[in-house]
Formats: C-alpha cells, sequence, structure tokens
C-alpha cells in the first residue's frame, strides 16, 4: 500500500512539472505592472476592441491632454542658438536704425539745490533683426519677459548725464520684449531716472527753467546704429495729469543731434526737452509779503516820539532782526551761488530801508542832544534877565520876539521840559534880539542859528521812506515779472 501511494505523488509531481514547463517564460528584466498601470491598459484594450459596449453606452473615447502635448521652445523657434546675439544685427553692413519713442508717466521732483530732476518714464525701441524671424501662418507676434532680453542683441542705451536710475521690478521686472514673424522687435521698460538740470537761478523765483532728458547708445556709433525719434515730436507722450506743486509744466519736445567724443567718434543723441514756469504765489507768501510788511512796520518809529527812546529803539532793531531770519531761511533752500538772484535783490533793499529807519532815529537823536547842548551853554552865557517882564508876555508879543502866536506854538519844546523849558528857549531869542544885551555876548556863527526842527526829519522821512519803497517795488516787478 505504501508502495502505491509513492508512486501515486511522483506521477502528481511529474504532471505538474509538465504543466510549468508548458507555460511561456517572461522576458528577462520584464518589470511589474503596478496596479494602476494594469488597469489603464485593460481599459485602453476595452476601448479599443469596444469592450462589448452598445452604441449608447455612456463610456466614450478620452480625448488627448493638450497641456502634456510635446510643444516647440520658443528658443527652438527663434533660433536661438542657432546665431551670435552678441554681434548686431546685419554686422559689417549699414547701420542699423533704432527708433524710439517715450510715455512719460510722472515727473517727480525739481530740486535747485541739487540742480536736478526725476522722472519716471517708459522706454521703447523699434528694430529689425531678421535672426529672430519664425514661421507664423496667422502672422501673430510673440511677447517674453526679462528672460528672453538676455539671450538676444537689444540697443545698449543709456542716459547721459544721470545721477540715479534703475528699471522697476515690481512685482516682476517691467520689461518686455515683443518679436513679429518678420524679424521686428519691439522691446518696452520702465526705467526711473534721476538726471542732471543746469539750472539759471539769476530770475529765481520768477524764473522759468528748461531741463533735458539725454538718450544715447553706449557702445555703438552712428556707424553701426541710427537713433531717431520714431514718430518726430509724436514719438513724446505725456501724462495730462502730470503737475507739479512748484512749478507749471509748460510744454515737452523732442530734438536730435550728433555727439563727438574725441576718444570714440561720432554718436547719435536724443533729446526730451520740457520748459517749466515757477509758481510765485506761495514765494508771495512765505517771502515777499513778510518783507514788506516788515518795512513798513518800521516806518511806525517815524509816528512816535523821538524822546520815547524805549519805543523806537526796539522796534528798528526787531524788523532788522526779523529781516536778517527772512534772508537766511530762504538762502537754507538755495544753492551757494556765485551771482544775485532777483529775490535777493528785494530782500535786501528791503533790509536797506528797515536798516535805515534805524538810522534815520539816531541821526534825530543825534541832532537833538546836540541842540540841547548848545541851548545850554547859550544860556550860560546870557546875562541876567532879571529886568525882563513877564516871558508869558514877551513870548505873545509880536513886536519884541518877531514871531506871532503861530510861531510861537510851532517853535517845540523838544528836548526841554514841559515847564520851563520853552520860557527858556524864548528868553534866549528876547536876548539876541535885544542889541543891547547881544552887544554884551561875544559874537558866534553857532548861535546865530541853534536852533533846528529836529521834528521835520520825521516829516520828511513820513513821505521820502513810502516813496521810495513804492518806487523801488515798480521797477523791481516791471523789470522781473
Amino acid at each position: 500500500m505504501r508502495t502505491m501511494q509513492v508512486d501515486a505523488a511522483l506521477v502528481l509531481f511529474c504532471v505538474w512539472l509538465a504543466v510549468v514547463a508548458g507555460q511561456s517564460p517572461q522576458p528577462r528584466g520584464h518589470k511589474l505592472e503596478t496596479y494602476k498601470q494594469s488597469r489603464s491598459r485593460r481599459e485602453t484594450s476595452r476601448m479599443e476592441g469596444g469592450g462589448g459596449h452598445k452604441s449608447g453606452s455612456p463610456i466614450f473615447k478620452r480625448s488627448p491632454d493638450m497641456t502634456k502635448l510635446p510643444m516647440t521652445k520658443s528658443e527652438q523657434l527663434l533660433r536661438i542658438d542657432d546665431h551670435d546675439f552678441t554681434m548686431r544685427p546685419a554686422f559689417g553692413g549699414p547701420p542699423i536704425p533704432v527708433g524710439v519713442d517715450v510715455q512719460v508717466e510722472s515727473l517727480d521732483t525739481i530740486s535747485e539745490v541739487d540742480m536736478d530732476f526725476t522722472m519716471t518714464l517708459y522706454l521703447r525701441h523699434y528694430w529689425k533683426d531678421e535672426r529672430l524671424a519664425f514661421p507664423s501662418t496667422n502672422n501673430q507676434s510673440m511677447t517674453f519677459d526679462s528672460r528672453l532680453v538676455k539671450k538676444i542683441w537689444v540697443p545698449d542705451m543709456f542716459f547721459v548725464h544721470s545721477k540715479r536710475s534703475f528699471i522697476h521690478d515690481t512685482t516682476t521686472d517691467n520689461v518686455m520684449l515683443r518679436v513679429y514673424p518678420d524679424g521686428n522687435v519691439l522691446y518696452s521698460l520702465r526705467v526711473t531716472v534721476t538726471a542732471m538740470c543746469n539750472m539759471d537761478l539769476s530770475r529765481f523765483p520768477l524764473d522759468t527753467q528748461t531741463c533735458s532728458l539725454e538718450i544715447e547708445s553706449y557702445a555703438y556709433t552712428d556707424d553701426d546704429l541710427m537713433l531717431y525719434w520714431k514718430k518726430g515730436n509724436e514719438s513724446l507722450n505725456t501724462d495730462d495729469r502730470i503737475s507739479l506743486s512748484q512749478f507749471l509744466i509748460q510744454k515737452f519736445h523732442t530734438t536730435t543731434k550728433l555727439a563727438f567724443y574725441s576718444s570714440t567718434g561720432w554718436y547719435n543723441r536724443l533729446y526730451i526737452h520740457f520748459t517749466l514756469r515757477r509758481h510765485i504765489f506761495f514765494f508771495l507768501l512765505q517771502t515777499y509779503f513778510p518783507a514788506t510788511l516788515m518795512v513798513m512796520l518800521s516806518w511806525v518809529s517815524f509816528w512816535i516820539d523821538r524822546r520815547a527812546v524805549p519805543a523806537r529803539v526796539p522796534l528798528g532793531i526787531t524788523t532788522v532782526l526779523t529781516m536778517s531770519t527772512i534772508i537766511t531761511g530762504v538762502n537754507a533752500s538755495m544753492p551757494r551761488v556765485s551771482y544775485i538772484k532777483a529775490v535777493d535783490i528785494y530782500l535786501w533793499v528791503s533790509f536797506v530801508f528797515v536798516f535805515l529807519s534805524v538810522i534815520e532815529y539816531a541821526a534825530v537823536n543825534y541832532l537833538s542832544t546836540v541842540q540841547e547842548r548848545k541851548e545850554r551853554k547859550l544860556r550860560e552865557r546870557l546875562p541876567c534877565t532879571c529886568g525882563i517882564g513877564n516871558p508869558d508876555d514877551m513870548m505873545i508879543d509880536p513886536q519884541i520876539t518877531g514871531y506871532g502866536s503861530m510861531d510861537v506854538n510851532t517853535t517845540g519844546n523838544y528836548g526841554m521840559p514841559e515847564n520851563g523849558g520853552r520860557q527858556e528857549r524864548m528868553l534866549a531869542q528876547v536876548a539876541l534880539n535885544d542889541p543891547h544885551i547881544t552887544s554884551q555876548v561875544k559874537p558866534s556863527r553857532g548861535y546865530v542859528n541853534i536852533w533846528i526842527d529836529t521834528h521835520a526829519i520825521d516829516k520828511y522821512s513820513r513821505v521820502f521812506f513810502p516813496g521810495a519803497y513804492v518806487l523801488f517795488n515798480i521797477i523791481y516787478w516791471s523789470i522781473y515779472s
């Protein structure tokens, strides 16, 4: 029995080996399919073979995913690698024409101290490079960003006399490159530039300034690159909303010139000119009106009694110091130029008027002092007037004094006490008119006409100072306005 069981086992083992040997082996290196791959293969074979579905089955053949299809690279389409773009187009031939147009976005600041201006603009270049031509059935252009700009030839423009400039990079580099099928290229970028502006401030603040932004190729002379405005004056466009707080923009215009460098040659240079006229109202409020008021304030001292020293002296000094402060404040915001500006003329003339009002009071005070001293000496040298009658009666008697009642009132009592000063003066005058008395006094030219009406200086100043200042203003504004 045991022998029969062993034989049966051997027979089953041989049958199993035969079955295994009859199957086709898989090729060497075959990889096992994943479940996802196996399912996808089965669905594809079922869709191709119909899968036994009827014509009305909702399962259809899937359309191919176009986003996963192999696309032609732009660099291959433009044949970037087939050309040497370190050389300009048509190298060795005639100069390549490069057209330029500008869109001024904003005129930010004008600085008189630094003699410069800041402008933001869109700078666009137009040229033709046949190396970038590509086949197209619909004649549509291709637009690229700054990444392709670094791989092709572009004009090497720069701003002459610029101090600072940069290309905006928020949120990405503000650079655009557009290539047309025939090889025409548009290259645009957004730039902010700070450039020098030579200003003539001799008429400041009643001046008009003209500034220029100059564009030029750095490496290519006019034998290699011909730079020009694409549409003449129409190549320059400005935003109507551009405005400045201190200037009025009168006009923009363009010109083209040749610039010569002794070591490299001639270059085409493009100019953007803009004319600015300064607003005067700010300076009228901050400079001219305060200066005029200070001058008028200094005239108030002409109506103050000359004996009121504590009133007239501080008034004159205050106006002088205020004018000095105004002059210092104006010059602090201006460049240190070596010529006289229009505002300097007005301020310094006003300062002279204020200073002369102080000198006028000093002259009045000095002459009053001299007059009092001479009167005191004369009284000391006169003989005793005990025999003279009532001084009041004598002062009002025209036959004795030679003055009428009005003359007595108008002689004044300047520099003398209110009570006895007038009487002493008139007694001195009577003594001088009496031949018996004057014969006893040594004649002296200084004592013949010692009474000077110092109050007349103030009277004349009340008319002369305002008249002269009004005349100065008429001449000043007729010249500079």
